[in-house]
C-alpha cells in the first residue's frame, strides 16, 4: 500500500526535510567527516588542485539516498511521501552545492562577492573552519547556518590555548588563500 500524502503536506515535508538536512549535515560533518570519515574529508582541508577531491564521495552518498527514495516512491510504488522526502534532500544538496562549493570554495567561478551580513558570515565561518590543521578542534560545522563570528573566534582561541587545535594563520583548502578577517 503506497504512503501517499496530500500536496500541502508534501510541501511541509519538503521544507521540513530541507531544514532538517542542515541538522543532519552539521552532525555528520562534526562526528563523521571529522571523525571516522576523515580519510575522505581530509582532502577538503588540504591545498590541492583539480576539480574533484575524495571528499566529493559524501555528495555522491547523499545523492544515492535521494535517488533511492525517488525510485522507491515512484517505481516501487511506495508513495508520494518518499518523493517529497527525496525532493527535500535533493533541494538541500543543491543549496549546499551553491553555498559551499560555488560561493565559498569557488569551484565554479561566478564573480559573486558576498555583500549581505548573512553571506559574509557564512563565508567567514567556513574560512575559520579551515584554519585548523587537524580534524579536531575546528569550529562551525554547518553549511547554510553559522554561529556568530566572534563566538567562533573565541572558541578557536580557546581550542588553540588548550591544545585541542593547531590553528594556522590562513585557512587551507580549495580557494582558501588569504586571511580570515
Amino acid at each position: 500500500m503506497p504512503f501517499d500524502i496530500p500536496w500541502y503536506l508534501g510541501i511541509l515535508l519538503f521544507v521540513a526535510t530541507v531544514l532538517g538536512m542542515e541538522v543532519v549535515a552539521i552532525l555528520g560533518h562534526k562526528y563523521v567527516m571529522h571523525g571516522p570519515g576523515w580519510f575522505l574529508h581530509k582532502s577538503h582541508h588540504t591545498a590541492r588542485q583539480g576539480f574533484f577531491e575524495a571528499n566529493d564521495w559524501y555528495g555522491v552518498m547523499g545523492a544515492a539516498v535521494a535517488i533511492s527514495l525517488f525510485w522507491l516512491g515512484v517505481q516501487e510504488n511506495w508513495g508520494s511521501f518518499y518523493v517529497w522526502l527525496a525532493g527535500g534532500i535533493t533541494a538541500y544538496g543543491a543549496i549546499y552545492f551553491g553555498f559551499h562549493d560555488i560561493i565559498v570554495h569557488r569551484r565554479i567561478e561566478t564573480g559573486y562577492v558576498p555583500r549581505s551580513a548573512y553571506m559574509k558570515r557564512i563565508v567567514q565561518a567556513h574560512r575559520l573552519h579551515h584554519v585548523v590543521e587537524s580534524r579536531d578542534g575546528t569550529v562551525s560545522f554547518g553549511f547554510i547556518w553559522a554561529p556568530p563570528i566572534q563566538a567562533l573566534k573565541r572558541q578557536l582561541a580557546e581550542n588553540a590555548r588548550t591544545g585541542k587545535a593547531v590553528v594556522r594563520e590562513n585557512p587551507v583548502g580549495r580557494n582558501m588563500a588569504g586571511g580570515i578577517d
